[in-house]
């Protein structure tokens, strides 16, 4: 299990980080090899999910999304300083249940 949280953790980054270089590229005139990193990060973000032993890629990527919006509010937090409110923390709260749910439900 813990493999598999590093996986979705480094998959967050790298689509976050990747997209993040891209938008500071075209809306904030950053030079073009932002861009190239950018683009560079979202590669490595396809292939890092392929690395999980969950067998259904469905799932895999519905449980990710979760994850990508609890990073995705840190990452505001950390990097451009907007201080997440309380209804940012819910509704992250309610997507790592979503996520968990989703994962680590019965199935018959």
């Amino acid at each position: 299990m813990f493999v598999s949280i590093l996986i979705f953790l480094a998959a967050g980054l790298a689509e976050i980080g990747g997209g993040y270089l891209i938008w500071l590229w075209l809306r904030e005139s950053k030079p073009f090899w932002y861009g190239g990193i950018g683009g560079a990060l979202l590669v490595i973000y396809g292939i890092l999910p392929t690395f999980q032993s969950f067998p259904n890629f469905g799932r895999v990527y519905a449980a990710y999304g979760g994850v990508f919006i609890v990073l995705a509010v840190l990452w505001g937090w950390l990097v451009d300083k907007k201080t997440p409110d309380l209804y940012d923390w819910i509704g992250a709260a309610v997507c790592v249940l979503g996520v968990a749910i989703i994962l680590w439900a019965p199935r018959g």
